[in-house]
């Protein structure tokens, strides 16, 4: 078994190469073991491109494919990323909202994959790109150990990333610089605009989003200047005319409204 310094000549050696997000898959699992890994490339709000990944093919359909289709837009990782944060080794649940995981996005999609914790490296390239390597534990969660092994691996995790993926952005579907991203891209502010078009008011769908995105009444509150009473008045109205009675539904509904928009736009 290679030891740590080997395995790390291997990511070097292995850049440019298709050995190389192996190589350093295998690398980290040197540093702190865990479960699952994926390499998620992010391009404004474009549909993300998977890397690598080493998911079994049980489970790749609901990590990767079905997070394509729409959910990611409601991914603390994804959100994250369009800010974007500075490269560095991010632990969800420290850059999620703070209601995500009484939020439907965790109920309804992220429940589903059985984590218990998921940490990543960010990796901000040059041409716009974000790289995160996501790594999963099913089990149980990364020790304050874990994290700072890992973290102490970031400068090396970053320079190599750098170097491998020099002109990622060629690589996704439309023009993230362009006004209309209708070639395969979904907006995310593109796709809350839709949701309930002709129906909610502006403020209204800017409620809608935030409480997707597993933000409390008070956090909406905040980040729209209004109180968190009128937020919760927006969402009995929001609930009325959409004819609706949970937030479950109300999830539902955007992701149904997503995958109706991608095939239009396909099309």
């Amino acid at each position: 078994m290679k030891n740590l310094f080997e395995a790390t000549g291997d990511v070097v050696s292995s850049i440019g190469t298709e050995q190389f997000c192996k190589s350093l898959t295998d690398t980290l699992q040197l540093v702190c073991p865990f479960d699952y890994c994926v390499v998620f490339g992010y391009y404004g709000n474009a549909r993300p491109l998977d890397l690598f990944d080493t998911f079994p093919s049980g489970k790749r359909q609901t990590f990767v494919e079905n997070y394509q289709e729409g959910p990611y837009l409601l991914d603390p990782f994804f959100l994250a990323c369009t800010k974007p944060l500075p490269s560095g080794l991010y632990r969800l649940k420290d850059i999620a909202p703070d209601r995500f995981y009484q939020g439907e996005y965790f109920r309804n999609y992220y429940v589903q994959t059985g984590l218990a914790e998921e940490i990543g490296f960010f990796v901000n390239l040059d041409d716009g790109v974000s790289i995160v390597v996501s790594m999963m534990r099913a089990t149980k969660a990364f020790s304050a150990k874990d994290y700072r092994d890992l973290k102490q691996f970031l400068p090396i995790v970053k320079a190599a990333t750098e170097k491998n993926w020099p002109n990622l952005s060629a690589r996704f579907e439309g023009n993230h610089d362009a006004d209309d991203q209708d070639s395969g891209s979904l907006r995310l502010d593109r796709a809350f605009l839709k949701f309930g078009e002709g129906v909610l008011t502006p403020r209204e769908r800017e409620v809608i989003e935030y409480t997707l995105k597993g933000h409390s009444a008070d956090a909406i509150g905040r980040i729209l200047d209004i109180a968190a009473g009128t937020v919760r008045i927006h969402r009995r109205n929001i609930y009325s005319k959409l004819r609706i009675s949970s937030q479950g539904e109300l999830f539902s509904m955007f992701i149904n409204t997503l995958a109706i928009d991608r095939k239009a736009a396909v099309n």
